[in-house]
């Protein structure tokens, strides 16, 4: 990858945040990513409760709504 690749105008939010993402991992490392997870699982424990992960455990990741393909 290079360090200055210019941003191509037609390029998609998807592609644009991918590689974003992958600049931060070159940059910081993927320990990185591993700490914010943590800070925001932690925060999300703070502003609703474990028992708000209790209720995601029992959901077992089912879907709100059926979504056709």
């Amino acid at each position: 990858m290079q360090e200055n690749k210019p941003i191509v105008p037609g390029m998609s939010v998807r592609e644009a945040g991918r590689l974003g993402g992958e600049r931060v991992k070159a940059k910081y490392g993927p320990e990185y990513f591993e700490q914010l997870g943590r800070r925001g699982g932690q925060a999300t424990k703070t502003k609703y409760g474990p028992t708000h992960f209790e209720n995601i455990g029992r959901k077992g990741g089912s879907a709100k709504r059926i979504t056709e393909v």
